[in-house]
């Protein structure tokens, strides 16, 4: 039997398959977390610079693809063999080889929560179009949660393909049909963007950002808006004990940011995989 029928066909092997393919791609995350908002500053300050009428400082040219990453403390090129998924960092005892200094846990955790939720994904859905597309789904949003974590950004780079992958996954019904996709996307948006403003012009103050309205709406998009009220529901819940947890015991100030998109996130997660038992819960107990 054909090696790709029988991965189509046992879904351990499926999973396993994928699985592997998500560290490959847990790795790339690395590189999205960490330059992606490098780029979006740069760009910024580019086009200050234009508006000031000032002529552009010279920077070296910075993509996802270019240049080849290195470490940070020394400029040492990482080889092929140093850059693999989770074993390279073990092996390094993770170090850097030029320099012996630490490299960041965070580098294997996110290839093992890519590869892990990847895994679980396949084998959640099976193969077909609609683990292809809660993959994704789950990729970009790994990646915008640690984004968040750092800078308290969403880009847009990633939260508008995202919402236009979901309609267009749900121009056949993957996870929602079309309308319920539509009316998803919109309802997301407008219904942070109402809480926005609400709070601004009762407290004068802004308490969320407008990635945050665009990733609700992308999931919206993804998931179609019967879903949207639990995912406001849990994601409200995350927040509000991780926040508790912060002032109380590392006595984090009140008025220090938090940000919102990690628990957005985690929250289209639970109601990718378990949306319709969890809402079917929730109306239980109401």
């Amino acid at each position: 039997m054909p090696a790709a029928l029988t991965v189509t066909q046992d879904p351990t092997l499926f999973a396993v398959t994928c699985g592997l393919l998500g560290l490959l791609v847990g790795s790339f995350l690395n590189v999205v977390i960490h330059r992606l908002p490098k780029m979006m500053d740069r760009d910024w300050r580019l086009h200050c610079a234009e508006l000031r009428g000032e002529e552009a400082a010279e920077h070296e040219h910075l993509s996802l693809a270019t240049p080849r990453s290195r470490c940070p403390a020394c400029g040492h090129g990482i080889t092929a063999m140093e850059n693999i998924p989770l074993l390279s960092w073990l092996f390094l005892h993770g170090r850097c080889s030029a320099c012996q200094q630490p490299i960041s846990p965070r580098y294997p955790l996110v290839e093992a929560i890519s590869g892990l939720l990847s895994a679980f994904t396949a084998f959640h859905f099976g193969f077909g179009w609609p683990a292809a597309g809660a993959m994704l789904l789950v990729w970009c949003l790994i990646a915008l949660t640690f984004i968040d974590f750092d800078t308290l950004l969403l880009p847009d780079a990633i939260t508008l393909p995202l919402l236009w992958a979901g309609l267009l996954f749900n121009l056949l019904g993957t996870f929602a049909d079309l309308q319920s996709a539509v009316i998803g996307a919109a309802s997301g948006y407008l219904s942070l963007w109402s809480v926005y403003w609400a709070f601004k012009l009762t407290t004068g103050k802004e308490g969320m950002g407008y990635g945050d309205f665009k990733l609700l709406a992308a999931l919206g998009a993804w998931l179609g808006w019967q879903m949207l009220p639990l995912t406001i529901l849990l994601s409200s819940l995350l927040g509000a004990v991780v926040g508790l947890t912060l002032i109380v015991v590392a006595k984090r100030g009140r008025s220090v940011p938090i940000p919102f998109g990690p628990y957005l996130a985690a929250a289209g997660m639970l109601a990718l995989f378990w949306g319709k038992p969890l809402t079917r819960a929730y109306i239980g107990l109401l």
